[in-house]
């Protein structure tokens, strides 16, 4: 095995120390500002630099416990060689680096076992508690799902293409990839590749959305000309789905608390050719009061754990507590109550989360139905992550007449 070059390593350490120790920012933010500050890395170093930051997040509770220590900042480098050494690539000759001793480390390794399931799945004990709680004995086949690096699913912009005609224009630009089976616009990247730089990409061919996360707009039964609230849109990845659903005809608004989400929805929309969608920035409860009663279909994609979308956000996992979790289920019901007033009578609304638990999904929509007798549950769908894509919950909900 090559030894990884010091500069790669040197870079690793960095942005681990960026994510944990130092301002704590989001992983996906700190390795593009990595990988943008170091132009001169070929593809191959940037593909094992991104590969072994985001491993060492997914996995920094077992290399903890291989370490023998707690990480502190001045052994982030232990930390890294501890990852090398289990996966066992770039490693040779690494016990002559910087002068750290691997005796330790190695004799933990021979041993192959660890002494709790939080540390064997390398998620923090609470949340190894809340899995087993909520989900029983399947819990463990979804974190060793989730422990899986997630594949780069695109999503076919319909107002300019198809899945077939993208897959033929990311061929021409050395990019290949493949339909996915009962998803219609979703296209799947054989390996992962930058395709922000693509000519398809900038030309709005596409999205890059997980296949689950796909589901949603189809399931929110959109039809042409309607007037559609999307409640919580962020950047808008749904927003933009239901504007290819329904052609660009009638209405999209799209809500959210963020500003600067929806600048960046307005800069994809543009990109997209999405002409029907209108943003608006919820500074205070009037902006919902305005629009009660006025939808036909209502999205709620609500603030959640993320704990279904782990294998693209590895770094979350560290990042919440059981209080965060509590806090978020009296938000989600809070919306759920708001929100759902803007549904006309008649109209349909999707309660989603790309979270797994049950606390956070059914039980929500449980505990609203009970208390909205106006509304009744058409179906609902959970998707979970053993399933091979992002884990998600959707409920379609009806406002009688």
């Amino acid at each position: 095995m090559e030894l990884i070059h010091r500069n790669l390593l040197i870079g690793i350490h960095d942005a681990l120390q960026e994510t944990f120790f130092q301002e704590k920012k989001y992983a996906d933010k700190v390795i593009e500002r990595l990988l943008k500050a170091h132009r001169k890395w070929g593809s191959e170093d940037r593909k094992v630099v991104s590969e072994i930051f985001y491993n060492i997040i997914r996995w920094k509770k077992r290399l903890e416990y291989y370490m023998g220590e707690g990480v502190k900042p001045n052994n982030v480098y232990k930390l890294i060689l501890a990852y090398l050494l289990w996966s066992k690539t770039h490693y040779k000759k690494f016990e002559e680096f910087d002068g750290i001793k691997i005796a330790d480390i190695l004799t933990k390794l021979k041993k192959g076992t660890v002494p709790t399931k939080a540390i064997e799945y390398s998620i923090p004990e609470w949340l190894a508690e809340t899995l087993e709680k909520e989900l029983g004995k399947t819990w463990e086949k979804e974190m060793q799902a989730l422990n899986e690096q997630a594949p780069t699913i695109l999503r076919a912009n319909t107002l300019k293409t198809t899945a077939k005609h993208l897959i033929d224009e990311l061929h021409e630009e050395n990019v290949e990839s493949f339909q996915i089976r009962n998803y219609p616009d979703a296209v799947q990247l054989e390996e992962k590749k930058n395709v922000f730089l693509t000519s398809a990409f900038k030309e709005g061919l596409f999205e890059v959305q997980d296949a689950s996360s796909q589901k949603i707009g189809e399931f929110l039964d959109v039809r042409e000309g309607m007037r559609v609230v999307d409640a919580c849109a962020g950047a808008g990845g749904k927003t933009l789905h239901l504007a290819a659903l329904m052609k660009n005809k009638g209405q999209i608004i799209a809500l959210d608390i963020f500003e600067w989400k929806l600048a960046e929805l307005k800069r994809r929309a543009k990109r997209a050719g999405a002409h029907n969608i209108e943003t608006r920035f919820i500074d205070d409860n009037k902006v919902i009061k305005r629009l009660h009663e006025k939808a036909d279909r209502l999205l709620i994609d609500a603030p959640c754990s993320g704990l279904g979308v782990l294998k693209r956000n590895p770094d979350s996992k560290w990042k919440i507590d059981g209080e965060f979790i509590e806090r978020i289920k009296k938000e989600q019901q809070q919306i759920l109550q708001d929100y759902s007033k803007m549904l006309k009578k008649g109209g349909k609304m999707i309660y989603a989360t790309c979270s797994i638990l049950p606390s956070e999904n059914s039980e929500q929509v449980k505990t609203f139905l009970e208390n909205n007798s106006e509304f009744s549950l058409i179906k609902d769908q959970k998707i979970m992550p053993s399933e091979g894509f992002d884990g998600f919950y959707m409920a379609l909900i009806e406002r009688k007449n």
